[in-house]
């Protein structure tokens, strides 16, 4: 079933990517799975908001949660880089990445009820309160349950392959093993207070070292709505996901596994 799903996934992506007018290359995507039942998700309610679903009430007799990253091609990042409004490359990545979103999830239902196990699909966004600005299904929450990576200063997942990229779940009472939460940390400031690179990178101040401010980024995310409404719904920042540390990598894995750090210099004798 994983290889299954996987490929699914992957299958996707590429006939995605073969339609007239796709504008954003995406790298390997990242499988992850929640048990339904796992004790951290009823935890959302005081976590996140009170209003967060669980799996089992989407879906009676929910098994598993599937989800998946989606990493941006490292030049969607680094077109980011400038400290105003997002690039435009940027904005086509989040419109584009959430329509595939939702074709892979239709993809994956139909196969899996093919298969017949039931599942529920889950937007890819604005599926949130847009007074608390908080989400009902916060797919980054389910990633970390499943193991997928860990939350930076910034709020945001850092994966395996960073933070520079979309989330996409879905519910089905298909059985699959959980995959295991890791204990390791993989933001450089929750790690050894190192890198502080997403709050400089914040144009309207809205993440600090104490906090984020939900509405002070909400306002900017409709400038950029703004700016690119041509292009579809483009509600998007990511200054503090792109050219920072955790972008594109596990900074901290990386940390752990540099040649310095197996092997320390050592002190001249005297």
């Amino acid at each position: 079933m994983n290889e299954w799903i996987r490929q699914t996934i992957m299958d996707s992506m590429a006939d995605f990517g073969r339609q007239g007018g796709i504008h954003t290359a995406w790298k390997e995507p990242l499988v992850a799975y929640a048990d339904a039942r796992d004790a951290l998700f009823p935890r959302l309610k005081e976590v996140a908001t009170p209003g967060h679903f669980t799996p089992l009430e989407l879906l009676d007799g929910a098994q598993t949660v599937i989800v998946y990253f989606l990493p941006f091609a490292e030049s969607i990042g680094r077109s980011n880089k400038g400290d105003g409004l997002a690039s435009l490359e940027w904005a086509w990545a989040y419109i584009e990445t959430n329509r595939l979103i939702v074709a892979i999830n239709q993809r994956l239902a139909e196969g899996l009820e093919q298969k017949g196990y039931a599942s529920v699909v889950l937007p890819p966004t604005h599926n949130f309160d847009t007074k608390e600005l908080v989400s009902q299904w916060s797919h980054k929450h389910i990633g970390y349950i499943a193991g997928l990576g860990k939350f930076g200063l910034h709020h945001m997942l850092i994966t395996e392959r960073g933070s520079s990229g979309r989330l996409g779940s879905l519910i089905t009472r298909a059985s699959i093993p959980p995959t295991s939460r890791r204990d390791q940390e993989a933001c450089l400031y929750t790690y050894n207070r190192s890198c502080v690179a997403c709050v400089k990178r914040c144009p309207v101040a809205a993440l600090t070292e104490e906090g984020f401010d939900r509405h002070k980024c909400y306002a900017r995310l409709l400038q950029n709505a703004k700016e690119f409404e041509r292009e579809g719904l483009g509600d998007v920042c990511g200054k503090c996901v792109s050219v920072v540390p955790c972008s594109f990598q596990d900074p901290v894995a990386r940390l752990l596994t540099s040649p310095a750090q197996q092997h320390p210099r050592q002190a001249p004798h005297p």
